[in-house]
């Protein structure tokens, strides 16, 4: 029967806790995706368009199924503004970049350990906003676009006290944006298709935060 009891008392505080809530806040380092380039009215040829690196942030809502592993959702956004690259740079204007992404996450260790290094995975969209601009006297605002979109990350959690602790991360998204024509492939039972060079903008963060969980 004392067995079974510390049985009992070691599994109920394993799954003491079963929500986590956090908000992380740091610097995402943004690429784009090229085009064939196009000379402007101020002389320049542009051959690139990219978000340009910035603050960003993301929150956290995670359901532990169990000491180790946690699903969740994340929602991330970065501050930023777009730009055409190419002989030349130009700012277009300010652009947000959200990142709507379903996870599932490993948390390495015991539920009590004081650091705890984790792996996370996820999948969901990219939004691109709409962007101002005003260009030789024209002004408008351009159109946001959606795109599926995966992320990856991992970091560590320490835990200064059982409720509430710090995380450190980094967090690799890739979006994919368009497909580009590479040439032909052939052979000899499917015929001739088109080849094509798949593009993403890629998004690499690296942030700390605070979170709880109970």
């Amino acid at each position: 029967m004392g067995a079974v009891t510390l049985l009992l008392a070691g599994t109920a505080r394993a799954q003491e806790h079963k929500i986590e809530i956090g908000g992380n806040a740091g610097w995402t380092k943004s690429d784009g995706v090229t085009f064939d380039g196009v000379r402007a009215r101020d002389g320049n040829v542009y051959n690139g368009i990219e978000p340009k690196d910035a603050f960003s942030y993301n929150l956290t809502l995670g359901y532990l199924v169990n000491p180790q592993v946690e699903v969740g959702f994340l929602f991330g956004q970065q501050k930023s503004k777009l730009a055409v690259t190419g002989t030349a740079e130009r700012e277009i204007g300010d652009m947000s970049v959200d990142n709507y992404h379903g996870y599932f996450a490993y948390n390495f260790g015991e539920d009590d350990a004081k650091v705890r290094p984790y792996f996370m995975a996820g999948l969901g969209a990219t939004h691109y906003g709409g962007v101002p601009f005003s260009v030789g006297g024209v002004s408008g605002t351009t159109t946001g676009n959606t795109q599926f979109s995966g992320t990856l990350g991992a970091g560590l959690k320490l835990y200064p006290s059982p409720k509430a602790g710090v995380k450190l991360g980094v967090r690799w998204t890739p979006t994919y944006i368009k497909s580009d024509s590479e040439g032909w492939w052939c052979d000899p039972y499917w015929g001739c298709y088109v080849v094509g060079n798949a593009q993403y903008s890629n998004q690499f963060e690296a942030t700390g935060g605070i979170f709880i969980r109970f």
